[in-house]
């Protein structure tokens, strides 16, 4: 093998006897005589090559080398002719004129013989090479044991020969570039010797050599250690100051980790990993070649990070106090047990129901419920056959985007609960999912039944209480709405779900100081439910209407938290990818057939319209979105989510019927076509549209010399009669009305151009 002969050829080339053998060499052309050695010699060369085949301890290369140079003396010596094999003498022998003396090959056979025999003995007896670390270092290498032996470590050939050879091998095992070690040295030699090639210092050598840095290269590794131990002893760790305070074992995890032992929404616990997982983690960061580098002993370690948390908890008691019952609380919802569901018949059937829940959670659903209803079958008083039952219908109604599959569902949760032997926490899994598929299908006052029916079995579980409200809401009324959230804010005032809702509904009757703290404590609480964009959105109006400017903070929390497409524009029923702009321009939008329309014929739909405000049937009607600071603003529409409004048409007949060949326009769900009056003195708060669907036309028709405005985010604009301003509604926009007359302007809102025509159909009304 490469690395042996390598060796050999090195140790060879440093050996006493490589002078005289050279010597021979270079008077080969001159001496011709060939020495032939008898049968006497021979066996006398043998039986002295076979005693070292034992070598004993006390042999060493010294004989070797005399041997060596004994026989080729003799050889320049001209000893006396001896008679072969054949039994003839060796020509010039005895002085006779031949040429000098000649060699055969036997000669030089013999002779590199026992060069290699003695130097493999050297080798392997002495350990000078502990191969068995070579080859547990290799194992360590991104390389493979066969590109070792190929010499394709380049990183340790030192020499710049090429190849990885015995020098190099040297500096793998820590070993010095000095001189070899005299291999006739003493047993007690050679125990220094080997020490040094395990990379255990000598304590002679610590007091006259300075302390090398351990590097990853130099670290012996020993097959026979752990990895734990060889990384303590290569690595000296700096030593534990009295000050240094252990972490209790309730605080080793950080706290979010305990936010994972909740319940998910399956219903199942999230277990905490086992700690045989975070002790191999660690043994990682034990056994990582950065440590090995970075974590050198130092004489005194710095003081700061010992001192810092201390003085911490010392200046800031209350900072500490407040962690401290944040980690109970996280504690206490880590304690939730995993739901009950099953009754003590249940249990006696748990394989069976087990094996139709494993194909259910595989996504088997047709298969499960098949399972299922077999089993609602064999046992019609399971509660957790007929759960299961619902749920495989659940999933399977989400599948197939069935409808009459989710009624199935609905009605077999409302079975399962009505079972007499349920366990509390089936009843409870089943009638709030009920609840939500019911809302889920528009069945609102359905879901409020359901909820109300929760609340009486349960009175203390405060979440259904705050479902029983949003309920409410969802069926538009308020008053039930908030009378439920005070209930639940008089015995829990620190439930955030509660404030943000609570506090929605005072801005919705206009409190808006009152509704501010409310909705910012449930912002800041972080509580499932409180990160909502309608929060933050009704958060910062009612901050800007009260003039705080930290308004624009929240726009840019709800902006991070992916609720608002940037601070400005902060609609909240979106198609994402649709160019944003706040102002366009007739080319911008594609549209110019339409402005030109509306701009050439401004002076007859002006007439119409001034003709609607002439008559006394009030068709007006005061603007109802609370957007109003002060003054008066009434608008008439003649379309609105793509559709016409009534009989309104009636009062503009002309300015339906030329817009009746714009689908761009009288198509729009998601806007409206109206007739917009303002009276001097009017102030529209900063607001933004709900959608980005669309852009907003603004034709102006009566239009006073000074004093009305329109700002869209940073840019103030005004109306001129007889021409279309061009604004996206979704970004934050503000009204000032402050001339002597009022404002009149025709309002058409368009699809925003990228839209495609599916979208367009497939979107929902606004």
């Amino acid at each position: 093998m490469q690395r042996y002969s390598r060796y050999g050829a090195s140790y060879s080339s440093s050996s006493s006897s490589a002078a005289p053998v050279e010597e021979i060499h270079a008077e080969e052309e001159e001496v011709v005589e060939e020495v032939v050695y008898s049968e006497e010699e021979e066996e006398t060369l043998i039986e002295q090559q076979e005693k070292t085949g034992g070598v004993e301890e006390e042999e060493d290369v010294s004989r070797l080398q005399e041997e060596v140079q004994s026989v080729v003396q003799e050889a320049e010596g001209r000893t006396t002719p001896v008679e072969s094999k054949n039994g003839k003498r060796t020509e010039g022998g005895g002085g006779d004129a031949g040429g000098g003396p000649k060699f055969s090959m036997f000669t030089w056979f013999v002779v590199l013989a026992l060069l290699g025999v003695w130097s493999s003995v050297a080798v392997v007896y002495f350990d000078i090479v502990d191969y068995d670390s070579v080859i547990a270092r290799a194992k360590e290498f991104r390389m493979n044991f066969s590109e070792v032996l190929q010499g394709k470590l380049t990183a340790y050939d030192t020499d710049g020969d090429g190849d990885f050879d015995v020098e190099d091998a040297k500096v793998l095992l820590g070993l010095k570039e000095a001189a070899r070690p005299n291999l006739g040295d003493s047993p007690e030699d050679r125990t220094v010797l080997k020490t040094k090639e395990t990379g255990e210092p000598e304590p002679e050598q610590q007091d006259v050599k300075p302390t090398e840095t351990p590097t990853e290269e130099t670290t012996s590794v020993s097959g026979s250690q752990d990895v734990e131990s060889e990384i303590q002893a290569a690595v000296p760790l700096p030593p534990l100051e009295d000050s240094f305070v252990p972490d209790e074992p309730g605080d080793s995890k950080h706290p979010s980790e305990d936010e994972t032992m909740a319940i998910d929404t399956t219903g199942v616990l999230v277990e905490e990993p086992p700690a045989e997982q975070s002790d191999v983690e660690s043994e990682k960061y034990l056994t990582s070649s950065k440590l090995t580098q970075e974590a050198e002993p130092e004489p005194e370690p710095e003081p700061e990070p010992q001192t810092e948390k201390p003085k911490e908890a010392e200046t800031d008691p209350e900072a500490e106090a407040a962690e401290k019952q944040s980690e109970e609380k996280l504690r206490e919802k880590a304690k939730k047990k995993k739901p009950k569901l099953l009754n003590k018949f249940d249990k006696t059937i748990k394989a069976e129901i087990d094996a139709a829940e494993k194909l259910r959670k595989k996504g088997k659903v047709d298969e499960a419920l098949k399972a299922f209803e077999a089993l609602v079958q064999l046992y019609p008083e399971s509660p957790r056959a007929r759960y299961g039952k619902a749920q495989a219908e659940d999933d399977l109604a989400e599948k197939m985007r069935s409808n009459d599959m989710l009624h199935r569902a609905i009605n077999s949760y409302r079975e399962a609960a009505e079972l007499p032997d349920a366990t509390a926490d089936l009843l409870r899994a089943a009638l709030k999912r009920r609840a939500e598929r019911q809302q889920f299908l528009g069945r609102m006052r359905g879901s409020l039944v359901t909820l109300e029916r929760l609340v009486q079995i349960f009175p203390e579980d405060i979440s259904l209480k705050n479902d029983l409200g949003v309920a409410h809401l969802l069926l538009g009324d308020n008053k039930s709405a908030k009378k439920v959230y005070e209930e639940v804010l008089a015995v829990a005032p620190s439930n955030g779900f509660a404030k943000v809702h609570y506090g929605f509904i005072l801005k919705s009757e206009n409190k808006i100081a009152e509704s501010i703290p409310y909705l910012k404590e449930g912002l800041e609480s972080g509580e499932p439910g409180t990160d909502d964009g309608r929060f933050y959105f009704h958060l910062g109006d009612a901050l800007q209407r009260v003039g705080d400017n930290s308004a624009y903070h929240w726009y840019e929390l709800g902006h991070k938290h992916g609720h608002f497409a940037s601070v400005w524009q902060r609609s909240l029923y979106n198609v994402d990818g649709l160019k944003a702009q706040p102002w366009w321009t007739p080319k911008d939008t594609g549209y110019t057939d339409l402005v030109k329309m509306l701009e050439r014929n401004w002076k007859t739909i002006r007439d119409e319209a001034l003709a609607v405000m002439d008559q006394s049937t009030g068709r007006f009607v005061p603007e109802e979105e609370n957007l109003r600071e002060k003054g008066e603003w009434g608008q008439y529409t003649l379309w609105q989510q793509g559709r016409k409004v009534g009989n309104s048409c009636q009062g503009a007949p002309k300015t339906c019927s030329l817009l009746e060949r714009f689908p761009e326009a009288t198509g729009c769900k998601r806007g409206q076509i109206k007739f917009s009056v303002m009276h001097p003195g009017t102030h529209v708060w900063p607001h933004t549209g709900p959608t980005n669907c669309r852009l907003r036309m603004h034709l102006g028709l009566v239009i006073p010399k000074q004093g009305c405005r329109i700002r869209c985010t940073d840019q103030t604009r005004e109306w001129e009669e007889g021409k279309v301003l061009i604004f996206d509604d979704s970004f934050e926009h503000e009204v000032w009305q402050e001339a002597d007359s009022f404002r009149l302007i025709f309002i058409v809102d368009v699809w925003h151009p990228e839209l495609t025509q599916y979208q367009r159909q497939t979107l929902s009304p606004i």
